[in-house]
């Protein structure tokens, strides 16, 4: 994905996610049911999860890539491995 159109596409998708955050809020607010705020606390973590892969996916091939046709692969897979890591946490 060009890097334009990547960036337009993740700030729509937070744009959507703080809506869901908004929602949230109502909800509680107005004493809906635990069971639907927490389908909706599920939908905001999958939507973040969707947007961390995005950027992890970008990361792998513009960086990553361009760090091993430089002979700096090994640094490269490490530091891919460690963003990981932490993306999964």
């Amino acid at each position: 994905m060009e890097g334009d159109k990547m960036k337009a596409d993740i700030k729509n998708r937070l744009n959507r996610i703080e809506g869901q955050i908004r929602g949230i809020h109502r909800m509680i607010d107005n004493d809906e049911g635990c069971t639907d705020v927490l389908v909706q606390i599920a939908a905001v973590r999958s939507a973040i999860n969707k947007v961390g892969g995005l950027i992890l996916e970008n990361y792998t091939k513009d960086c990553i890539k361009g760090s091993i046709c430089n002979q700096e692969g090994m640094n490269s897979i490490d530091e891919l491995i460690e963003v990981v890591l932490k993306f999964m946490k």
